[in-house]
């Protein structure tokens, strides 16, 4: 079976969704500087179900087009956050916040809330995730789906260069990472942080219970493992950065996936586009991986 083909099944295990092709809005509530770049607080329409507030950030300086990283927020519990940790950080990533650190290297940047996350809250996952089920959706599908018209979004802005658009994240933002690079070649640079996770060795490891229910995905075991959805990003680079501590990434199949990956790069033509780097911490960005991740864009998108 094809890449194009397998990235057709992939899609079609996330449930009932919107037209991919519907149009999308975007509204400006206000724009201001800060820190050396500007920032946007936009509201988009991107499913024509439920409004999707926006940050959008670009250097103060010089002009565009300019590369773009989509940059996926965290779960960690915190419903509140959301799209603000691209300004504000949060207590597991370094500083200074990530808006900060990729205007200061020349890169745009976007990131929404997701859905029951920042101003799309109010209700709890497990009854946004159940009403979905009961309605022929999936929590995960529609928030792909997002992520994958927000790539819509940046290629279709005049100061955004549509072949320099990458997609980095921390934990859920790490899983996010890797499924949208793997479902929409458009991802020049995939970068996941804390959140490589193989499923069966979440279930093996006994921390199943430790991710949120909008992860998951009917019958996508019968389908895909998470090593199969990640070759579908070969040859497009790919760092993945994790905790040999972390019970989110069972250290246990960390050396089965970097082999996995390694032979699918390989077989793809660019051996040196798949990293794996792995340090002795848990579910956490250290200096050393800051650096890596800020590394890897100015070399693969910049």
């Amino acid at each position: 079976m094809s890449v194009t083909d397998r990235r057709s099944e992939l899609f079609g295990l996330l449930g009932d969704l919107p037209e991919r092709d519907r149009p999308i809005s975007a509204t400006l509530v206000d724009r201001g500087e800060q820190d050396g770049y500007v920032r946007e607080n936009l509201v988009l329409d991107l499913n024509g179900l439920d409004p999707v507030p926006a940050y959008f950030v670009r250097p103060a300086e010089g002009e565009g087009p300019w590369p773009c990283v989509l940059y996926n927020h965290s779960h960690g519990g915190n419903y509140v956050l959301g799209r603000n940790e691209l300004l504000q950080g949060c207590g597991a990533l370094q500083s200074p916040p990530y808006a900060r650190a990729l205007t200061e290297l020349g890169f745009a940047a976007l990131c929404i809330d997701h859905w029951c996350f920042g101003d799309r809250g109010g209700r709890s996952e497990e009854d946004v995730f159940k009403e979905m089920l009961w309605n022929g959706q999936v929590l995960w599908g529609m928030m792909v789906y997002d992520s994958l018209r927000a790539v819509d979004y940046l290629a279709a802005r005049p100061d955004i260069d549509a072949n320099r658009i990458g997609t980095l994240g921390k934990s859920m933002g790490s899983t996010m990472a890797w499924w949208l690079a793997a479902l929409d070649p458009r991802i020049a640079v995939c970068i996941d942080l804390c959140c490589l996770t193989d499923f069966r060795a979440l279930i093996e490891s006994g921390n199943i219970g430790r991710h949120g229910i909008y992860y998951f995905v009917p019958s996508l075991l019968k389908h895909f493992t998470t090593a199969e959805i990640n070759a579908l990003i070969a040859p497009r680079p790919h760092l993945s950065l994790v905790g040999e501590r972390d019970v989110l990434t069972p250290a246990a199949s960390l050396d089965g996936l970097d082999q996995e990956l390694r032979n699918a790069y390989q077989a793809a033509g660019n051996p040196s586009g798949w990293r794996m780097i792995r340090e002795d911490v848990g579910h956490v960005e250290t200096p050393t991986m800051r650096q890596a991740i800020l590394d890897a864009l100015t070399q693969w998108l910049a």
